[in-house]
């Protein structure tokens, strides 16, 4: 359900409107331009004894079209309340016990479902301890919360409160299946990280960064590229992540340092393989109906709701053609349940299990989730 203004009493009654079982919670995503009634409806809905979870993102998505204004609001079945994982910007990280998803969900095919601090650090390592605990019981589905102007501010929120460098682990009593694609082309690769620090790339060939990052892309637009419009241009072209399986991951580089170094969104191991990527609108486009065949049941079942994780950084590299992605997914959908409306966010990295099962913090890619009975 999407709500077009995300106040207090219009989300209170939007929950009032819905079927809610004692083993429901909800799900709120709020557009980031109104996050301010958050407080006040976390307080609301506790007095209510409403179980609920959610986060802060740049837009929503309903339908073929994404909106500044408004939230998502689905109700969903679950295993257990959610947890709430604090402290996520220190690398001793605690995890619950998480006993009924381990006893209850064994070859059930339920969801994960991540909704995390995209600003934080230890992102990789918190979903590393994640599928340690959990391994293949479960798939993993989810997106990073956080604002546009990537300034870190609370952005996820549960009946504990609303809080930042945190992350939410909810299971999902709903059989699922996800397709996750980027629709990035390699243009060059591969090259060794040979230097980095969590999301900064000091070294690839054990040369700076940011020099080797630059003759491919000068060599590929015939410009120069520079520290000062680095942005700019390398939103078309990030780097992957060799992934065993699948597509390569992708980094997203937002900026070059006065070192040289590259700063992205989400960590590079270091010695990784890596490729640079280039992408055309009709690849990306096409990636997205990818990712939604993808979600077919092989039952030929029915879905009861599709959620979909979009990266900010798509839109703005598409830009108007960005409706024609949504579109796309709207019919892809719509040919497996023709009454389903796909819903969603726009998020700071995405999170889907990847090749082998193990969870994996992506940029610039695209999540679509069906959740079926």
């Amino acid at each position: 359900m999407y709500i077009e203004k995300a106040n207090t009493e219009q989300i209170v009654q939007a929950i009032r409107g819905l079927r809610m079982a004692d083993d429901h919670a909800v799900l709120i995503l709020i557009a980031e331009k109104e996050k301010s009634c958050v407080t006040e409806m976390i307080s609301t809905l506790n007095r209510k004894g409403i179980d609920f979870f959610g986060g802060i993102f740049p837009n929503v998505i309903y339908g073929d079209r994404q909106y500044e204004e408004g939230a998502i609001i689905e109700i969903l079945p679950v295993l257990e309340k959610p947890f709430l994982i604090k402290g996520l910007d220190n690398e001793d990280i605690i995890l619950p016990n998480f006993e009924k998803a381990i006893t209850e969900g064994r070859d059930k095919d339920y969801a994960a479902v991540i909704i995390l601090d995209g600003l934080t650090s230890n992102i990789s390592l918190f979903l590393s301890e994640l599928f340690n605990r959990l391994g293949n019981l479960v798939h993993y589905f989810g997106g990073g919360a956080g604002s546009l102007t990537l300034k870190q501010d609370p952005c996820v929120f549960t009946a504990e409160g609303f809080v930042q460098d945190a992350a939410i682990v909810t299971f999902v009593k709903l059989r699922t299946v996800l397709g996750v694609r980027h629709g990035w082309k390699q243009i060059m690769g591969p090259v060794v990280a040979t230097k980095t620090r969590k999301n900064v790339i000091m070294e690839l060939n054990w040369r700076n960064a940011f020099e080797v990052y630059r003759e491919v892309v000068d060599a590929d637009l015939g410009t120069r590229l520079t520290k000062k419009d680095f942005f700019n241009i390398a939103k078309a072209y990030p780097f992957g992540i060799y992934s065993e399986g699948g597509e390569d991951i992708v980094r997203e580089s937002i900026a070059a340092n006065e070192k040289g170094e590259l700063v992205c969104v989400g960590e590079v191991p270091e010695n990784a393989m890596l490729s640079i990527l280039k992408g055309t609108k009709s690849s990306l486009i096409q990636a997205a109906g990818q990712a939604t065949e993808a979600c077919r049941h092989p039952d030929g079942r029915k879905i009861r709701c599709c959620l979909v994780i979009d990266c900010i950084s798509r839109v703005l590299f598409l830009k108007d053609d960005f409706t024609e992605e949504l579109a796309t997914v709207q019919t892809g959908i719509s040919s497996i349940s023709a009454d389903i409306i796909p819903e969603g966010i726009l998020t700071l990295g995405e999170i889907s299990s990847y090749g082998s099962g193990i969870p994996e913090f992506l940029n610039k890619s695209i999540v679509v989730g069906a959740f079926y009975e």
